[in-house]
């Protein structure tokens, strides 16, 4: 696939940095031409062994990605009730929320399938989905990975209905959109080194 490139005005280190977890999203439509500049970044990741093991479902049917949220949280509720139980999160409240849309009611959601053939094809899914990020954030888009809608991802009837084979897993489904909120910087922990070990 050859698309224009598009320039960038940040440096990678720069859109590292600058690169959040979006929530709140514009309706502007996402272009087919951003989108293949976004898979081409994917596909730019490292692969163990060139096995190359991603291949892309992609979504900008509103009525159909609420449809996929509906069907996903009680999936997700019931995969964490064990983890609810030992700990209270009332932020998993908001997913027996009737209107609440775990796409944040992004207009495009990027699915990230891996061929299960491919002994590393969940690292190299999730590396693409890094460049995939750092792109968007680079043209000014907005993303945010839903890992809440995996586990209903992975259920046959939905496979089936997003159309991925059997011989491919989902492993990151991403929004893309227009932020429609301030991005303020967020703060990480530092490195942990457990040692640093150098030549004599």
């Amino acid at each position: 696939m050859i698309v224009p490139l598009p320039v960038f005005e940040k440096s990678i280190f720069e859109t590292i940095l600058a690169r959040r977890s979006v929530r709140k999203y514009k309706p502007n439509k996402v272009e087919n031409s951003t989108i293949g500049n976004l898979l081409e970044a994917a596909v730019r990741a490292p692969t163990a062994i060139h096995q190359e093991p991603w291949a892309f479902v992609i979504i900008q049917d509103l009525s159909l990605l609420k449809t996929l949220s509906d069907h996903a949280k009680p999936v997700f509720l019931e995969e964490v009730q064990q983890y609810r139980s030992t700990q209270d999160d009332h932020r998993l409240d908001m997913f027996e929320s009737p209107d609440f849309n775990i796409f944040y009611n992004a207009n495009t959601l990027i699915v990230i399938c891996g061929k299960t053939a491919s002994p590393f094809f969940s690292a190299d899914c999730w590396l693409a989905a890094e460049n995939l990020m750092l792109a968007a954030c680079a043209m000014d888009l907005g993303s945010c990975v839903i890992g809440s809608a995996i586990p209903a991802f992975n259920v046959p009837s939905m496979r089936a209905k997003l159309r991925i084979p059997e011989s491919y897993t989902v492993v990151a489904p991403i929004i893309i959109g227009y932020p429609d909120e301030e991005i303020y910087p967020t703060s990480r922990k530092s490195p942990l080194i457990f040692s640093s070990i150098y030549a004599h």
